[in-house]
């Protein structure tokens, strides 16, 4: 286990991955064309939302390592997840808005390596050894992978985003049982393999023929924090307030349960 993979072990079939919640720039603050946009498109406060996990006997597995850094949900091979569709990169270059993340040049293929080695893969091999510790007590795992981003980005969707968009890559990494249960336990404002049809850590582990179900989870921030319309330095990130988050957090948890009673 590295310094930047934080892990909490549970013994229910249940993994919460947070992938984006990291804003540790690993040095590389420099490089940058500023650290604030290189944080910005972080998945906020997500880690404090879903602590509630733990009290369920969940594990969760985290990075703090930005994802401009190196997204840990990404192809690692640098093949796009949504061929056509605007996105961003493994070593992203631009931001979520389309603007230029470094003042000079960008990682090169030697970079990408180490930054894979370095910090992708340590994240992911904790994934794969808490899948193998929880298979070897359960017959079926939730893989959960828990997300958030700002309600409207025009350059990735149009309008406002659903509340809850929930990914299985059209109900291939994991039973519809489980898809439905969660949809089941989310208000109307949701879609289900929408916009976000889950990335590569939901394609990648979900296998449901060897008992490993995977689901995703975005959020849109204006649920548990309120969200400015235009995100600036002065008023992003907002501030968690775990009474502002509670009625979302509440939810969650009944989401979180529903992935446990299907895998019990």
């Amino acid at each position: 286990m590295t310094a930047f993979v934080h892990l909490h072990r549970g013994d229910a079939p249940l993994i919460v991955a947070m992938p984006h919640t990291g804003t540790d720039l690993a040095g590389l603050d420099g490089q940058f064309f500023s650290p604030w946009h290189a944080r910005r498109d972080a998945d906020w406060h997500i880690d404090k939302l879903y602590a509630f996990a733990a009290d369920l006997g969940a594990t969760i597995v985290r990075t703090a390592i930005s994802r401009s850094v190196i997204d840990a949900n990404r192809d690692p091979s640098g093949a796009s997840l949504y061929p056509g569709q605007a996105t961003t990169e493994l070593c992203p270059t631009i931001t979520f808005d389309g603007e230029p993340l470094y003042a000079d040049a960008t990682p090169d293929e030697a970079e990408i390596a180490r930054r894979r080695a370095a910090f992708f893969d340590p994240y992911h091999a904790a994934i794969a050894a808490e899948i193998a510790r929880l298979r070897a007590r359960h017959a079926r795992l939730v893989l959960y992978d828990a997300h958030s981003i700002r309600s409207r980005i025009p350059r990735l969707f149009d309008g406002e985003l659903p509340q809850f968009n929930i990914g299985t890559n059209g109900d291939v990494t994991c039973d519809p049982a489980l898809t439905a249960a969660v949809s089941a336990t989310c208000t109307a404002d949701q879609v289900v393999n929408g916009r976000f049809k889950g990335g590569w850590t939901t394609r990648h582990y979900g296998q449901p023929a060897n008992g490993v179900h995977a689901i995703q989870m975005e959020l849109a921030i204006r649920g548990y924090a309120p969200e400015p319309p235009a995100p600036d330095e002065a008023n992003w990130p907002p501030a968690f307030d775990p009474a502002y988050a509670a009625p979302l957090a509440a939810t969650l948890r009944n989401v979180l349960n529903a992935c446990l009673d299907f895998a019990q």
